[in-house]
This record gives C-alpha cells, sequence and structure tokens, in this order.
C-alpha cells in the first residue's frame, strides 16, 4: 500500500511539473511547435537515466523501493511515460536485444500513431 501511495503523490506531482513546463515553454517559445512536450521529454529521459543509474548502485539500501516508487512510476510517470518508454528500449539495447528493441521503439512508434489517427477518425465519424 506505501507503493501505490508513493505513486499516486508523486505522479501529482510529475503532473503539475508537466502542465508547469508546458506554459512556460508557450510563454517563451509559442505554439508553432510543441516545445512543452518536446522539453518534457528530453528532462524526462535524462532525469530517469539518471535515476535508475543511481538507484540501482544503491539497492542495498531499504529505502530504494521506495524511491523507485515515487520518482521513476510516480513523478517521472506523470511529468512523462516517454521516459519509461525509454529506459524500456534502452535496457533492451543494452541486453543486447537490438531486435526486440527496434521491434519494440518501431512499434511503439507506429502503432501509438495509428492507434491516435484512429482514435481521432473515430470520434470525427461518430460525432
Amino acid at each position: 500500500m506505501t507503493g501505490l501511495l508513493l505513486i499516486f503523490i508523486g505522479a501529482g506531482v510529475g503532473g503539475v511539473l508537466r502542465n508547469l513546463v508546458g506554459m512556460a515553454a508557450i510563454r517563451f517559445f509559442g505554439t508553432a511547435f510543441p516545445f512543452g512536450t518536446f522539453l518534457v521529454n528530453v528532462i524526462g529521459c535524462f532525469i530517469i537515466g539518471c535515476a535508475a543509474g543511481w538507484l540501482t548502485m544503491r539497492v542495498e539500501h531499504m529505502w530504494a523501493g521506495h524511491a523507485r516508487f515515487f520518482i521513476i512510476t510516480g513523478v517521472l510517470g506523470g511529468f512523462t511515460t516517454f521516459s519509461s518508454f525509454s529506459l524500456d528500449a534502452a535496457v533492451l539495447v543494452e541486453r543486447g536485444e537490438l531486435g526486440l528493441a527496434a521491434l519494440y521503439v518501431g512499434g511503439s512508434l507506429v502503432l501509438s500513431l495509428a492507434a491516435v489517427f484512429g482514435g481521432l477518425a473515430l470520434v470525427r465519424a461518430v460525432a
């Protein structure tokens, strides 16, 4: 139960941070390019790399699991799921599973875009 609570709180923090970065990006860069999402994804990927690397070196500490729940699943999950996607792809590459990594990245990109277009088409057809 503690893990779920940490994820819940972290996701709220991450969601608020995502919104703040998005609003700041619109203020500074305008809306011609989705800089807010772009920045959130890059920042989130950097932070998840740091957090995953640091936490794997600290596995022996009893709070490492709680930190993982709060930071990686909670805060970064609320901030950007692209960081989790990127970490999963990096783990596959580091394991030498290049084919699976390519399938995961390519499949995620193609199927996710197809799902968005499919959802848009469905709603437009029904509306």
